[in-house]
Order: structure tokens, then sequence, then C-alpha cells
């Protein structure tokens, strides 16, 4: 009975140490990228099994500068922006051993407060700036590794500056904290100049994907995800004082135009719907072989924002062209309603005036 007990030990740890050789093989297959995947999903799991929310991921980062200054900024899942705690304190020449004594103590009270405000003689100066505000340290996954760090809400960068600014003025700080306070100055000097989440947002790369969430929330509203019915959107006082301008023979009830005609109402028109619209039509709506399009582009425009904006512009353009006596008074006219027209490296009103 004890051989048997004796040898089934020695096979389980047989069986361990030939596990743990099959592991560190396979491991030595994984590529980089993967063995981070599974490292970052063992630390969610561990996180999950405690009962806590999911960390949040960063998607962003890079290093934020502000005068001699330097530390780590994120951008995290839900468009939190976020700094580097621990980066945010070495920069400003704060040591973390006392300050991380003193906010335990404080994790008895409701209200929790950044490390780099943890000193008994700024309190005072903390209940002043940022009152009732229940700071929490926001913990979360970085874009390199799977590093766990935690962060400070960029929103509230300013109002720490605040404190310790606040504070040397009072003439409570040492030696040593005096020097944090001159930083914070000018650290809130920098900020004063622009916005902190701009400042974030570049250093991260953040604010190309702000940028293309915007239109991509501009072309929701415009631009249908169906094809509508055709109706007729441009009257024909439109198109008869174009040709006015022009000095054309306009025929009531006649389709038949000129091409050029196409490019002047994407000038005159959709080129003023907003930033991003008129490419995207025209991507939908690519010209076929012989140069024309298969659908007008208004029937890409959503009916709620689209068509009402499209609407409105042809009716301020026919009243310009109404009113003009020629091309050259309409263009005059034109740019002065529209002045983002000017700036228009494609511009192109009428026939005859590219060069003007």
């Amino acid at each position: 009975m004890m051989t048997l007990k004796i040898t089934s030990q020695a096979a389980k740890k047989l069986s361990e140490l030939g596990a743990a050789k099959g592991g560190d093989a396979r491991a030595a297959k994984l590529s980089a990228e993967r063995r981070k995947e599974i490292a970052r999903a063992a630390i969610e799991a561990r996180w999950a099994r405690s009962g806590k929310t999911p960390l949040p991921k960063a998607t962003h980062s890079g290093p934020l500068k502000i005068g001699n200054l330097e530390f780590e900024a994120a951008v995290l899942q839900d468009g939190t922006r976020v700094i580097s705690e621990a980066a945010f304190m070495k920069a400003m020449g704060m040591y973390r051993s006392g300050a991380v004594s003193v906010r335990r103590r404080e994790e008895d009270d409701s209200t929790q407060i950044p490390l780099s405000l943890a000193h008994k003689n700024l309190r005072p100066f903390i209940d002043l700036h940022l009152g009732g505000v229940h700071f929490r340290p926001l913990a979360y996954v970085t874009t390199k590794g799977n590093v766990v760090t935690s962060g400070l809400s960029a929103a509230i960068l300013p109002k720490i500056c605040e404190v310790w600014i606040d504070a040397e003025k009072a003439g409570v700080l040492g030696e040593r904290q005096k020097q944090v306070a001159a930083k914070a100055e000018l650290l809130l000097r920098g900020m004063a100049h622009v916005g902190i989440i701009a400042l974030v947002d570049e250093a991260t790369g953040y604010q190309q994907e702000r940028a293309r969430d915007e239109l991509n929330k501009i072309l929701e509203a415009y631009i249908s995800p169906e094809l509508l019915p055709w109706t007729k959107r441009f009257p024909n006082e439109f198109f008869k004082q174009l040709y006015k301008l022009n000095k054309w023979n306009y025929v009531e009830g006649s389709h038949k135009r000129p091409r050029y005609v196409g490019k002047m109402v994407n000038n005159l028109v959709y080129q003023h719907l907003p930033p991003g619209v008129l490419p995207e039509l025209k991507r939908l709506n690519p010209p076929n072989e012989s140069g024309r399009r298969k659908h007008t582009h208004h029937q890409l425009l959503t009916p709620e924002t689209g068509h009402p904006h499209l609407d409105r512009q042809i009716i301020e353009v026919t009243a310009l062209m109404r009113v003009s006596d020629d091309k050259a008074m309409f263009k005059k006219l034109f740019e002065k309603a529209f002045p983002k027209h000017k700036k228009d490296e494609n511009q192109l009103v009428l026939p005859g005036m590219e060069k003007e």
C-alpha cells in the first residue's frame, strides 16, 4: 500500500514536470503578441474571479510634454483621458512611499485623494479646490504589454496644480514641496494655452480617431443606408437661373443638360454640406463608363437631416442667382454668403471664372 502511494506521488511529480516542460515548449513557439494576449486574459480572469469589474484597456498612449515636463498619457476604451499617476509623480519630483501610507489611512473615510496630494498640510486646499469630489484611482491595462497601472483623470490635473500653488502662497510647504509647487505653476501655465483633453488626444494620437468618429456621426445623420426613391429636389427655377447667368438657352421641361452642370451643382450646393458628405456621396454613387452616375446624390441623403440642409442650400443659391446680373456679380455675392468657398483649392463656380 505504501509502495502504491509513493509511486502515485512520483507519477504526479513527473506529470507536473512534463506539463511544465510542455508549457515552456509551447510558450517558446508563441509570438510575442500572442503571449501578451494570454497574459492579459489571465489578468482579466483573476480580476473577474475577485468579483470586480474587468479593467478598462488603454486604446491609445503616448508621452505628454508640457514645458520641460513629460509623463505618459492614455485614452481608455470609454474615451476617458488619463495620466499615469506614477509617471506624473516622478516628473513632479514626488515620493510615493509616504503618500501611499497616507492614502491608505484615508481609505477608512468615504473620500480618497490622489497620491500627488496625499500630504496633511495640503488638506485645507484639497477641500477648497476638489470639494466633495470622490477620487478613485483608475486602474487600467496599458497598451505596452499587459501592465496594470493606476491613472489620474486628465480633467483633475489642473486642480492638483492649483492645490500645490495655493499651499505655496500660504507658506505651509517644506523646501522639497516648494519645488513641486514651482513645477505645478509651470504646468498650469502650459495647460492654460490649450485644454488638457486636447493635449492628451494629441499625445496619444486619439485626435485622428476622434475626428473619424465625428465624421462617422455626420455621415450617419446625412447619408441614408438605403437608396431612397427618386423625387425631384432641384426646382426648375434653380436651373433656369443657372442657365441665365451662363447665357445658355433654357428649355422648359428638358432634362438634357451639359455635363458641366453637375460640377457646378457640386460646388454650389453639395460642397456646402458638412465636410466629408460630398466625398462619401461620390464614393457610394460613382460614375459609370460613360461618366454619368446611376443615381442622383440626393437619393442617398437622409430625409431627416440631409434633405432639409440640401433644400436650404438650393433656395439660398437660387436667390443669389436671381438677383445677380452676371457671373461676376454672382461670384461676389456667393463668396460673401459662403466665405469658406474662397479657401477651396478646387473652386469652380461657373464656366469661364476659374482664372478670375
